[in-house]
């Protein structure tokens, strides 16, 4: 899968066709010889080449040694079809989403550059740029000086991690591709060195690339966006790191795990192209960016080679979703119902299963990604005549995750909306409370009795919500619900988290989420070793570079990785990423003290001293008896069972519970409906 018409191509010539000379290899290109192309590596045994003038669709990669351009000879002859997309896309996510608002009139550079100016085209396209900054010894970036043949008087150098002392001077690349803007950083030093290109790489970069994720998910639909994840972090510069993001890789612009992919996977392919392919390539990024490295990751491997995600979740969809909507109908049923039924604040926390409660009403806002009504999703993306409206424009634009994910799960026939993958039928919220005593039989059929679904526009009733089984399989089939099973299987993992569980006033990003992800990887490859937990208290906030401990984590990833590559021995990928883990990587959490001190302990969600520090959140579902993978869509059902509790109904209560449950209550012990293993990896969606 191929974007723009070029691509960085390497033709190995096997060892043991000692009789082929690279000298005598002929590369055609749709019939035409394109061999002065290609560079000759031959103590590798290599010709390498970047390959331009790809037509639109398929083209033929024939190489031969006997320059008759035959293919499949009798000389180690191969050929190979090359299928070239547009450089606007789509390749992965199936077609384009419409509306779409540009922003590069918005997207600002650093350093006082300005903006990107209008876009040339409806898909937001601009001419490729690249401007130089560097950094100052205030230690702020500004401008390189047009014509300059000197260094400014106040530019600062910088030790890159493989020691070498070097001007801080920053090339960065603007461009456009899949409709998103996407930037490239990386070192080189304009006064001494040609222009790079993939076989003159600059001089002073490390030869490393970390790709940045950027969070949020709200108004996430219908835009270009004009922020990225960032590519100016001073840390990861200075240290010699490239840096590559794009704006379709932040969820607060799009809130579309497969179109980051593809948006990644076509900005990786640029940087290829255009600097030469890194040693390896890590992910970073927090909240939303960790929905983006978990999937990615799993999805598409070989995109990143190893991942620090923060404050992270295993996806937007599922494990975030059901958390921030089971707590929207939790909160709205306790509003309306905490006088009449005698709930203590004590007991409303404990059915949520939060720290504190105050998490209830602060994630239910963030609920409203599910929502059609454009005044709580952010879609001002979308002319204001163009919008949905139930009874003024029941045809319009929605802004949901569901809506922006249609080409994944598809429309409902009866509403030409997009499939739903939601459901709560069968939850006994409050379960286990109800059977510890700790709130009374009444309250537990009231609460249930009371505390309804969403309808298809969000809008809470008195029925409860039920999925669509079509999306839920797609969900499971296509990886929308991170499986744990693909890349990830055999990817080295940071998960960092700044703790936030007792923040005042409540917060979305918890600790329990990391262990949702360990139980993933655990249910599907038996084991988890490949992932490190790291907790630390949020004297920085969520996920800053200037918490020293994050930047060693970046640190330890360069060498976990570079350690793994390292080892040729022929035994199973899994085992070389957990023997290669440095020593001094060990999993822990930090101490609350003005210096804190690590603390290595395996991270679990009960008594020790990690926990003890750091207690780990529940949610409203594992309340209700599902398992902390919280990977079920649809539970299947069971019928009700007086056994079943450690309470006695009333004949009244129980014809209650029977009305609400009439199929049954959830058996958490069943895979969820159509829950099953993702059809594979690198999957394209029409």
């Amino acid at each position: 899968m191929i974007a723009g018409g070029d691509s960085l191509i390497q033709i190995h010539v096997k060892k043991k066709e000692k009789k082929i000379s690279l000298d005598d290899v002929t590369v055609r290109l749709n019939g035409a010889d394109i061999t002065a192309q290609f560079l000759a590596n031959h103590a590798a045994r290599t010709l390498t080449g970047l390959v331009t003038g790809l037509r639109p669709g398929e083209n033929r990669l024939t190489v031969d040694s006997d320059h008759k351009g035959k293919g499949h000879g009798d000389h180690g002859d191969a050929d190979a079809t090359l299928v070239n997309y547009p450089i606007e896309g789509p390749i992965l996510s199936g077609p384009h989403e419409q509306p779409y608002a540009c922003a590069t009139q918005s997207f600002n550079l650093p350093a006082g550059l300005g903006n990107l100016g209008a876009a040339l085209d409806a898909n937001c396209s601009i001419n490729r740029r690249v401007d130089y900054i560097y950094r100052t010894t205030a230690n702020a970036f500004a401008q390189w000086p047009a014509g300059a043949t000197t260094y400014p008087a106040n530019m600062a150098s910088t030790i890159t991690t493989l020691g070498k002392t070097v001007p801080y001077i920053i090339r960065m690349e603007t461009g456009t591709v899949n409709r998103a803007v996407y930037q490239i950083t990386i070192l080189h030093d304009p006064l001494k060195e040609a222009p790079p290109s993939w076989n003159a790489q600059p001089g002073n970069w490390n030869k490393r690339l970390i790709y940045t994720f950027g969070g949020g998910c709200i108004g996430g639909w219908y835009r270009q966006g004009s922020s990225t994840g960032g590519v100016t972090d001073n840390f990861m510069l200075s240290n010699g790191y490239a840096l590559a993001s794009s704006t379709l890789n932040v969820f607060g612009n799009n809130c579309n795990d497969l179109t980051a992919s593809e948006t990644m996977m076509m900005v990786k392919e640029r940087f290829i192209e255009a600097y030469g392919v890194p040693a390896h390539t890590q992910g970073w990024g927090c909240s939303g960016g960790s929905y983006a490295q978990h999937q990615i990751g799993d999805n598409y491997p070989g995109l990143l080679e190893g991942i620090i995600p923060g404050c992270s979740f295993p996806e937007v969809g599922f494990a975030t979703i059901n958390f921030i909507t089971d707590a929207w109908l939790l909160d709205n049923y306790f509003t309306a119902r905490q006088a009449a039924m005698g709930w203590t604040d004590e007991q409303k926390r404990q059915v949520t299963g939060f720290l504190q409660y105050a998490t209830a009403p602060n994630v239910a806002i963030g609920a409203h990604r599910i929502d059609a009504n454009p005044a709580t999703t952010s879609c001002t993306s979308v002319p204001v005549a163009q919008r949905y409206n139930p009874s003024t424009n029941p045809t319009g634009v929605r802004c949901t995750v569901y809506d922006h994910t249609v080409n994944v799960y598809g429309k409902d026939p009866a509403t030409g909306f997009a499939r739903r993958p939601l459901d709560n039928v069968g939850i006994q919220y409050g379960l286990k409370l109800v059977n510890s005593g700790t709130i009374s039989a009444e309250q537990f059929v009231d609460l249930n009795e009371k505390i309804g679904g969403f309808d298809r526009d969000a809008t809470i009733v008195p029925q409860r919500t039920v999925a669509d089984l079509l999306a839920a399989r797609a969900a499971y089939q296509t990886g929308r619900l991170t499986n744990g099973g693909g890349g990830l299987a055999e990817m080295p993992i940071i998960d960092f988290r700044d703790y936030n569980d007792v923040l005042p006033g409540g917060d979305i990003h918890v600790r329990y989420h990391s262990f949702s992800m360990r139980k993933r990887l655990e249910k599907a490859n038996g084991r988890s070793d490949n992932q490190v937990m790291w907790v630390n208290d949020n004297r920085f906030g969520l996920y800053s570079n200037a918490n020293p401990l994050l930047q060693s984590a970046i640190l330890k990833m360069d060498r976990w990785i570079t350690a793994i590559k390292a080892d040729k021995r022929h035994i199973r990928q899994i085992d070389k990423v957990v023997q290669n883990k440095p020593a001094d990587l060990q999993e822990g959490c930090y101490t609350k003290d003005a210096t804190p001190a690590f603390i290595a302990e395996h991270q679990v969600r009960g008594p020790s001293t990690c926990h003890d520090l750091y207690p780990s959140n529940s949610f409203p579902r594992e309340v209700a008896g599902a398992d902390i993978a919280a990977d079920i869509i649809k539970c299947q059902t069971k019928p009700l069972e007086q056994s079943d509790y450690a309470v006695t109904f009333t004949a009244t209560q129980w014809a209650r519970l029977q009305a609400v449950f009439p199929s049954g209550v959830c058996d958490w012990s069943k895979p969820g409906y159509e829950q099953q293993d993702p059809l594979g990896t690198w999957l394209v969606i029409d």
